[in-house]
Order: C-alpha cells, then structure tokens, then sequence
C-alpha cells in the first residue's frame, strides 16, 4: 500500500472583511501557478475560493472584522485541497437550492455561493462543529496521460 505524501501547506489568517478577500485571490492565484494549473482550472479555483472566504467572513462571521478566518493550501502531488475555517455554527446544506440556474431560483438574491463552489471543484465538503464551521475544496491536477493526449 502506497503511503499518502505529505503536502506541501501554506496558512493564512486573515480579519473577517471581505476588502481583504483580494488578497486570498492572489495567494490562489499563485498556488495554481505552483501546481501547473491551465488559466481556466487557476479561475475557476480562485473563483470558489473567493466563494467559500466570502460565506466565512459573512455567515460564519457576520463580517466582524475582531474575527479571523484561516484558509490552507494543501499541495499535493495530485490535487490541491483547501480548507476554509470559521468560528460559525454552519447552516443546514439539505435547505441549499442544489441548481440556482433554474428558472425558479434565476433571480435569487443568495445561494450561489456554495454552487459555484460545487460546479468549479471536483470536491466540495463542509463539515459543522462545535469550534466552527470547515469548508474542503479539491481540485485534482490533471494526469501526465491527459496531457499527453492533448499535446
């Protein structure tokens, strides 16, 4: 059996306002650079990144800025994992609208955070406890075949 490797991690912790939400872009932005990934996988990541730190300074916070939340770059070999934690209780995901494209939820005012999230990542997972709330992003790099197969 294979051992895991261990990955490579970069930390932050930033104040729960959404002003600095631009500098977690660019850290995401140079992690997908690190792991080779093509400007549309770098977007999309960036994008669900954003995504999941904006629900932590806003809902798991209430965008008080005495708040921190922390966000981990975990470079594997084969995937990026991010973990985006905050100090809020969570929310019930069964009340999540799963498609907001729909013609019933085009014109929702929220909830299509956790969508974006879903549709830009191969893994989206939340886990609810009693020190906050952890959103897990993951993002496989593509194999050496694909690549091939394309080049």
């Amino acid at each position: 059996m294979a051992e895991t490797p261990i990955p490579e991690v970069i930390t932050l912790r930033l104040p729960s306002r959404l002003e600095l939400l631009g500098v977690l872009d660019r850290v995401a932005l140079t992690v997908c650079e690190r792991m080779d990934f093509d400007e549309d996988t770098a977007s999309q990541l960036g994008m669900a990144v954003i995504e999941a730190g904006t629900n932590a300074v806003q809902h798991g916070h209430s965008r008080d800025p005495l708040k921190t939340f922390e966000v981990q770059f975990h470079l594997f070999p084969d995937r990026l994992e991010v973990v985006v934690h905050d100090d809020g209780k969570g929310f019930d995901l069964a009340r999540i609208t799963p498609d907001v494209t729909t013609p019933d939820h085009l014109f929702d005012m929220r909830g299509r955070g956790i969508f974006i999230m879903r549709t830009c990542c191969d893994e989206v997972n939340f886990d609810f406890g009693p020190n906050g709330t952890t959103c897990r992003l993951v993002k496989h790099r593509p194999t050496v075949q694909a690549q091939v197969a394309e080049g």
